[in-house]
């Protein structure tokens, strides 16, 4: 009996204490008014299961984020390069990586650095030829390619050295004297190919329309890095023809050619030298890209110096910014864009239109108006290759220095933008180039990126002539 009621006295206890605890848990005594309020808003806001299923994914979401900062961390490292670290850097000449992701260039004041960022292929190119043969001028170019890299490579290989052969031939008949007043600048400007011109119109030139993929199918032509998307809307918009030629290409400078690119004074009339080649060039390249079916094309901004003046020379949306003495950002281009009103005209009078498919575009495919190649574009006429060409004497601006660029840079950079990042990274091995293009990448953009600078805030303005390279 002594053993029951022992037992009883246990278990009531047990049952008190275990009431006194959860009354102590659940809020019901005097000190934890706060708690008890706190748990019943947590029951009834918190454990709801929409509010439940919303946190999961949202951690879900942070995880995400963390891998993809992880994998850019290890695209860098890839690459050979690490976030913030600016203090190593190898002087290397033009040359792929082992993975085809970044490329770099540095020789006296200029430097160049590119990656092919998050882009399938490597489609931009830049050109360096520093006082051509003695010649006293200096020559930079940066090639933007779409739809694939081979309207970018033919550009930086053909137009450049038809522009360096040009400058060569010239600049030896204004050595040896030999300018004549029937030579001079009021001649009509030199036309390659004119006897062969002439000869092509009176031949018949089969047509025969295809599409891409026949033809691949029929032909051993190996065309690489192809825009599939570009191709498909292509083939949407309008059939791509493939006209067979006829000319051949005479590659021969001659002397009697270039005298019309002379003055009366004896200087070059750049303006005219770089619209007959950048469009002699864009003729040779389409007839390419038609016997092969390729329907890349390319932007082209080059820059010639000479002395203190400086000629751009644009075609498309890549850009050049100066920065001068007072630290403002001067336009050395304007980009060629479908929306602009001289551009949208141009192209509605050519029977074109434009559509907004995330920017504005050529018949809602090309986000330029004006490029090299885009033959499907370019015979109807709605893609041009005139360039527009602006001269400055930097004489005047004493700039600190030249930005050129791809619009991989311009997609996330104003021009004062750019201009401020780059003023404060002078002092680094490639005067800021790889900085502002890694942070290009970083703030997310989705093209290939390519910096070329040209630094000029240590030359002495007093100077006759600008050596811009100079590698003592």
């Amino acid at each position: 009996m002594e053993d029951e009621l022992e037992d009883k006295l246990i278990y009531q206890t047990f049952i008190s204490h275990s009431k006194l605890f959860t009354k102590f848990i659940m809020g019901l005594s005097i000190n934890s008014t706060y708690l008890n309020y706190s748990w019943r808003m947590f029951r009834v806001y918190i454990l709801k299961p929409e509010i439940l299923i919303f946190s999961i994914v949202v951690l879900l979401v942070i995880a995400y984020i963390q891998n993809v900062d992880i994998r850019s961390q290890s695209f860098f490292k890839r690459i050979g390069l690490s976030i913030g670290d600016t203090s190593t850097f190898k002087n290397m000449q033009l040359q792929s990586r082992n993975d085809n992701s970044s490329w770099e260039y540095k020789a006296g004041n200029v430097a160049v650095f590119a990656v092919q960022g998050r882009r399938p292929h490597m489609e931009d190119r830049f050109v360096i030829n520093e006082n051509i043969k003695n010649t006293g001028v200096s020559l930079f170019a940066v090639f933007d390619g779409h739809g694939g890299d081979f309207a970018a490579e033919y550009a930086a290989k053909n137009l450049i050295e038809a522009l360096k052969n040009r400058v060569i031939d010239i600049k030896n008949i204004i050595k040896e004297g030999r300018i004549k007043e029937d030579y001079v600048s009021n001649k009509a400007p030199y036309k390659p190919n004119v006897e062969e011109k002439e000869k092509s119109k009176t031949e018949k030139k089969p047509k025969k329309m295809l599409s891409y993929a026949d033809d691949m199918k029929k032909s051993n032509t190996d065309i690489k890095n192809v825009d599939n998307d570009l191709l498909e809307k292509l083939e949407k918009f309008l059939p791509i023809t493939k006209e067979v030629k006829l000319t051949k290409v005479n590659e021969t400078v001659t002397a009697a050619d270039s005298f019309s690119y002379l003055e009366h004074n004896g200087s070059i009339n750049y303006n005219k030298l770089l619209t007959d080649e950048v469009l002699a060039t864009d003729k040779l390249l389409v007839e390419s890209a038609k016997k092969n079916l390729n329907i890349a094309g390319t932007t082209a901004l080059i820059a010639l110096i000479e002395k203190k003046r400086l000629i751009v020379a644009n075609v498309g949306d890549s850009r050049g910014v100066m920065c001068d003495s007072k630290g403002n950002a001067i336009p050395l281009s304007f980009d060629h864009k479908p929306q602009q009103m001289r551009e949208k005209k141009r192209i509605e009078g050519a029977g074109g239109f434009i559509a907004f498919n995330g920017v504005w575009r050529v018949a809602g495919i090309l986000a330029t108006s004006r490029a090299l190649g885009d033959y499907p574009l370019k015979d109807r006429k709605l893609v041009i290759a005139d360039p527009d060409i602006l001269t400055f004497d930097l004489s005047n601006h004493r700039p600190q220095f030249l930005i050129f660029a791809s619009d991989g840079l311009w997609d996330m950079f104003t021009n004062e933008e750019a201009v401020a990042f780059v003023k404060d990274k002078l002092n680094e091995p490639l005067f800021g180039a790889k900085s502002i293009t890694l942070q290009a990448y970083y703030k997310g953009s989705l093209d290939n990126i390519t910096v070329l600078i040209i630094n000029l805030s240590q030359h002495n303005w007093t100077d006759d002539d600008l050596e811009v390279i100079n590698e003592s």
